[in-house]
């Protein structure tokens, strides 16, 4: 049996890794993704303050580990999840089984003036150009915005807010300063109310200013003002932006999207379409758009794949469960244990940030790594 697997984030290295267990030697999976290497999303963070290089939170993918699984670098131009057939620059693929865990495209061109007068820090080469104008910054009015709805790893601007204004403090511009957080949200973190409490307090401690439930629709770079969907503006010196989500396009055009994502079953991760999954990002399942989370539905896939193959009768199902730091600053990080089950209210623990907890994001970080390159 071949599986193909479209994207290699957490979703396509999850399930290629516990493919690879199952099957040993015996695995044949195709892996097929356009970049040369994996990055944590949270690592771009690293990056747009400077704590690391954009070439030390690489991990190329020639030094997947997994035996039995085939990389294939290439841009994907066309799928057909009836024939369960890829074509691609470096040539087609069928597969038995597909799984498509392609992940969200940025949409910078969404929200106009974003490229020309401000930055997007959710990709590594966004984060470079972010991290240039943050080390530059000279003191002002700092706006971190999210531009649109679902985005990626829902903590990401409380954290930027509240490393940015750890950073003002270390270079002496607090004072001149102004930090503001404006989200469509209506609470940082709406699906983990004790870890929105958390974070609207350390907000308050440090005079960050928080705009809940407004949208930033463009930007006027001429004037340096955000604006938002309800009429007002925002003046700033530094725009950080969350720039606005897609599927990617060749998603749309193979016919796989309902409401601009691809739906699943949330109890199997099966599409409309027979022996065809999708995970991660690019699916409404009705989980936040996080790693934590397309790993935890990577992992049922492939646990549905070998109960198959092996014409096991019991077929384990999706649990909704993730778990998401948040840093605080200050060497501090709070963590989120959440889960989401339909027809319910979606359930958790927050624990209060710490030393500790900053220890186990890095722990965790570096068991992927090992687990999924090597090291």
């Amino acid at each position: 049996m071949r599986v193909l697997v479209l994207g290699a984030g957490f979703g396509g290295l999850e399930l290629t890794a516990r493919l690879a267990e199952a099957f040993g030697d015996e695995t044949d999976v195709v892996l097929v993704d356009r970049s040369d290497a994996f990055v944590f999303g949270f690592a771009k963070i690293d990056v747009l303050f400077g704590r690391k290089e954009a070439a030390a939170v690489r991990h190329p993918y020639a030094s997947l580990v997994q035996p039995g699984v085939r990389f294939v670098r290439a841009s994907i131009t066309g799928i057909d999840p009836v024939a369960r057939r890829v074509e691609t620059d470096a040539g087609t693929f069928d597969g038995d089984v597909l799984v498509v865990a392609l992940g969200a495209d940025l949409d910078t061109s969404a929200t106009p003036g974003l490229v020309e007068g401000g930055h997007e820090f959710y990709s590594v080469e966004g984060a470079v150009a972010a991290r240039d104008a943050v080390a530059g910054f000279e003191g002002g009015r700092v706006v971190v915005a999210v531009c649109g709805v679902p985005f990626k790893c829902p903590p990401a601007p409380s954290e930027t807010a509240l490393l940015m204004h750890d950073t003002l403090v270390a270079r002496g511009l607090r004072e001149r300063s102004t930090v503001t957080l404006v989200t469509p949200l209506p609470s940082p973190i709406p699906p983990a109310p004790t870890a929105s409490e958390a974070v609207r307090t350390a907000f308050a401690e440090r005079d960050i200013e928080f705009l809940p439930g407004r949208l930033v629709t463009s930007l006027d770079p001429a004037r340096r003002v955000a604006l938002v969907a309800d009429g007002t503006e925002l003046p700033y010196d530094l725009f950080l932006g969350v720039p606005v989500h897609t599927a990617p396009a060749v998603v749309v055009a193979a016919g796989m999207t309902v409401d601009g994502w691809i739906p699943v079953d949330p109890a199997t991760l099966e599409t409309a379409f027979p022996g065809v999954y999708a995970v991660g990002d690019v699916t409404s399942v009705g989980t936040p758009k996080a790693g934590a989370f397309a790993e935890g539905q990577a992992a049922t896939v492939a646990e549905r794949i070998v109960a198959t193959a092996r014409s096991e009768a019991d077929l384990p199902t999706y649990g909704g469960r993730g778990v998401c730091y948040l840093e605080f600053g200050e060497s501090r990080v709070g963590e989120v244990d959440v889960t989401f089950l339909p027809g319910q209210a979606p359930y958790g623990v927050w624990r209060e940030p710490s030393a500790e907890q900053a220890a186990d994001k890095v722990r965790w970080a570096s068991s992927r790594a090992e687990r999924w390159f090597g090291g």
